[in-house]
């Protein structure tokens, strides 16, 4: 791996990237008309995820000579020259389009650096508080408050969880899969003890368990790459782990469609997760 992809300093100049496509989402959230548009998968589309494109393409162009940017408000090149990309970047300019229409705050700027199919740097900003992710693997995952110094963050232990005064916590998509991790949890539960579930929007679901607000996120609904790509990189230099439904690490850019299977965000990397989950399914 290069050095470059190890340089602090890089985290430094994407977190500003981030900070300043975050401002473009807040002007365009302080207005009574979002801009609201219809994209042909029929997914919701604001002048604020257009602006914070243009903010990140644009910058994060110039930061590494000859490393595409792949964003969702972008066509996608095809596999055939995706293939081929050893590193790129991949943002979402604006994760939780729906959260931003119905002003819920939970929505997230996401961009990583993708080397070898693996995210290796990551950084998830929160605008309307300010929060700022970041992880870098071989060096750690922080969290920012404002212009503050980022705080190191680790996934926390399962050692004493599943007592009623102490819970697994479990977070959950406040929008999407809700039936299926009921249903999941009712099987878990004999193993995990009593269980705790947060709904949350955006990639902030991941940036809990990497920060230790919680233990586990199964995901049980459709997500595109760019939706998890950042904060996988969060999680895993946290601790962590992301895996699909084969308890295999997620991985990028290795098919033509760019849409993530099912898959599990882990805290406690020590707990035996892969026992606990091998062989349950999931009604889809």
């Amino acid at each position: 791996m290069d050095q470059v992809v190890v340089n602090t300093e890089l985290v430094d100049e994407v977190v500003a990237l981030c900070r300043r496509a975050g401002e473009a989402i807040l002007e365009v959230y302080a207005r009574s008309d979002l801009g609201i548009e219809v994209k042909s998968d029929e997914s919701p589309l604001t002048a604020a995820d257009l602006a914070a494109h243009h903010i990140l393409a644009d910058g994060l162009e110039g930061l590494l000579e000859g490393v595409p940017v792949l964003s969702e408000e972008a066509a996608a090149p095809p596999f055939s020259e995706r293939s081929r990309w050893q590193r790129y970047w991949i943002i979402d300019p604006l994760d939780g389009t729906k959260e931003f229409i119905k002003r819920s705050g939970e929505f997230t700027v996401n961009v990583a650096l993708v080397d070898n199919h693996v995210p290796v740097l990551g950084v998830v900003h929160v605008p309307v508080s300010a929060v700022t992710y970041t992880g870098l693997s071989g060096v750690g995952a922080y969290k920012m408050a404002g212009e503050q110094p980022g705080q190191a963050i680790t996934v926390r232990t399962m050692s004493g969880r599943g007592g009623v005064d102490n819970p697994v916590t479990v977070v959950a998509s406040r929008s999407h899969g809700a039936g299926a991790v009921d249903d999941l949890l009712q099987r878990l539960s004999k193993d995990l003890g009593a269980t705790d579930t947060c709904n949350m929007g955006s990639s902030l679901k991941l940036c809990l368990v990497a920060e230790g607000s919680a233990d586990i996120y199964p995901r049980l609904a459709p997500t595109m790459e760019w939706d998890t790509a950042a904060a996988q990189a969060v999680v895993e230099a946290a601790g962590g782990q992301v895996l699909n439904f084969d308890l295999e690490p997620l991985r990028y850019n290795q098919k033509d469609e760019l849409l993530n299977p099912y898959f599990y965000v882990l805290g406690d990397s020590s707990f035996p997760w892969r026992d606990l989950l091998s062989g349950i399914e999931v009604r889809r």
